[in-house]
């Protein structure tokens, strides 16, 4: 397991300039660097100390957008390690070897930065703490097992499935980020509409199967 709560680089609390660049400032920093790849492993590590709420947001916005193949199975896996620990209230945040070792191209993470920072930047100058109870410690964990419950759908492969969960966590992950309980109770709201959507997915598949496959079994049946 990789422990992630401290960076390697630092032991104790980090720096006052790392505690308070912008999740999109670190977004950037990230793209701008020079490596070729950018694995899951230096993104935590870029966040260091970072709430539960910056990291889901990091691996839940890109799904909201419309992004190359396979983002999402890379993207996607964290989320579930994430979720779960913000759901058992964990005060470390650790993901197994076999995540972390995961990473993208540099150019294809800087096509995702392009497309999520602006609208982060946005959201950022919205957010601010209020509606408390929606940010107390037992609302924490209903939130994180919301998103627990989104992120398994998530990574699921259904065909335009993974839209509506994604934009549901980055409104949670958002909440507990800035402790606004507005931008949670839009995660919830966005919650159920997910369930609707996937729902009426899920019906309309069916109807398709049993629309084409009837004639044949009929045809087959004699």
């Amino acid at each position: 397991m990789t422990d992630i709560a401290t960076p390697p680089a630092t032991a104790g609390e980090p720096s006052p300039e790392r505690q308070h660049r912008g999740f999109s400032q670190v977004l950037r920093e990230l793209a701008d660097g020079s490596e070729p790849r950018i694995s899951v492993a230096a993104i935590l590590d870029a966040f260091g100390d970072r709430a539960f709420g910056a990291l889901l947001l990091m691996f839940a916005l890109p799904n909201a957008l419309p992004m190359p193949p396979g983002t999402s199975a890379v993207l996607g896996a964290p989320l579930v390690f994430i979720a779960l620990q913000l759901m058992v209230g964990a005060q470390r945040l650790w993901l197994p070897r076999f995540i972390t070792q995961r990473s993208m191209r540099r150019e294809d993470f800087q096509a995702l930065t392009r497309k999520v920072v602006p609208w982060v930047n946005k959201l950022e100058r919205l957010l601010k703490p209020r509606a408390e109870v929606m940010t107390t410690y037992v609302a924490d964990r209903l939130t994180g097992l919301a998103c627990f419950v989104l992120s398994l759908i998530l990574v699921l492969p259904i065909p335009f499935g993974n839209m509506p969960p994604a934009i549901a966590i980055s409104a949670f992950a958002l909440g507990v980020i800035e402790r606004d309980g507005v931008a949670i109770g839009v995660g919830w709201a966005a919650t159920a509409a997910s369930f609707a959507i996937l729902g009426a997915l899920s019906t309309a598949i069916v109807k398709g199967v049993e629309y084409f496959a009837g004639p044949l079994l009929r045809l087959f049946g004699g």
